[in-house]
C-alpha cells in the first residue's frame, strides 16, 4: 500500500496564528512505513500562558493539564529529532506548517523537508465526497477512528489512515505500481478538473 515513509502530524494550538503570539499546546504524529503506522509521538506542552476557555472546550486540553506539561521548547526539540528529514503530511497543512516553522524558529532550527496536504490531495482523489474535513473523510471512507477529534495524536492517526487509503485507491483506480510522496504533493497542486487526466498520464509507462 504505502510506497514511502512519511510522518503525519497534527498540532493543537492556543489560537489560529503564530504571528499573533499563538503557540502549540499539543503535538501528535505517526510514522508510516510499508503501508502501516510503525511509530507514534505525542506530547502536551506548556506554552507559558493560560489558554482560553474556548480552546479548553474545543480540544479538551485544560489549563491544569498544560500547567503540568513540559515546556514547549523541550517537547519541540524532541519532536524535531523524531521527524528528522522525513517528508511530512498534515490535514490543512498550511496551518500546521506555520506553527511548526514558528516553533522550530524559536529553537533556532529550520525545517528542511517537504510537507504535503492530505486535504488538498483528498479533494483531487475524492472530488465527490460530501466534505473534505478530516471528520467528513473519515466517515466517507469508513476509516478507523476512536471517535476522538481535536486531540493531536487521534487526528494524526486518522490522517495517516486517510493517506494510506488514498494511496491504495489511486493504485487500484489508475493501476499505479507506486505512489511516491512527490506524486501526491504534485497532485495537490493540479486543478481538480485536470486531476484524472493528470493521474492517467502519471500511470502511463
Amino acid at each position: 500500500m504505502g510506497n514511502h515513509s512519511v510522518i503525519v502530524l497534527d498540532f493543537e494550538t492556543s489560537g489560529l496564528s503564530p504571528s499573533l503570539g499563538d503557540r502549540v499546546i499539543e503535538v501528535g504524529a505517526v510514522r508510516l512505513e510499508g503501508g502501516r503506522i510503525v511509530e507514534r509521538f505525542q506530547g502536551l506542552m506548556n506554552p507559558g500562558f493560560r489558554v482560553s476557555s474556548f480552546i479548553e472546550g474545543y480540544t479538551g486540553i485544560s489549563n491544569a493539564m498544560l500547567a503540568e506539561a513540559p515546556p514547549a521548547a523541550e517537547v519541540m526539540r524532541r519532536f524535531a529529532g523524531f521527524i528528522g528529514e522525513t517528508p511530512l503530511v498534515a490535514h490543512n497543512a498550511s496551518f500546521d506548517r506555520r506553527f511548526l516553522d514558528a516553533e522550530l524558529e524559536r529553537l533556532r532550527l529550520a525545517r528542511s523537508q517537504e510537507m504535503a496536504c492530505s486535504m488538498l490531495v483528498a479533494r483531487r482523489v475524492y472530488p465527490d465526497a460530501p466534505g473534505h474535513s478530516l471528520e467528513a473523510l473519515v466517515r466517507h471512507k469508513r476509516l478507523p477512528t476512536d471517535g476522538v477529534h481535536h486531540r493531536a495524536l487521534a487526528d494524526a492517526e486518522m490522517t495517516g489512515h486517510l493517506w494510506l487509503r488514498m494511496i491504495a485507491d489511486l493504485q487500484a483506480e489508475y493501476r499505479l505500481n507506486a505512489v511516491p510522496f512527490a506524486l501526491l504533493q504534485r497532485l495537490s497542486k493540479v486543478s481538480k478538473a485536470a486531476a484524472p487526466a493528470w493521474l492517467r498520464q502519471a500511470a502511463t509507462p
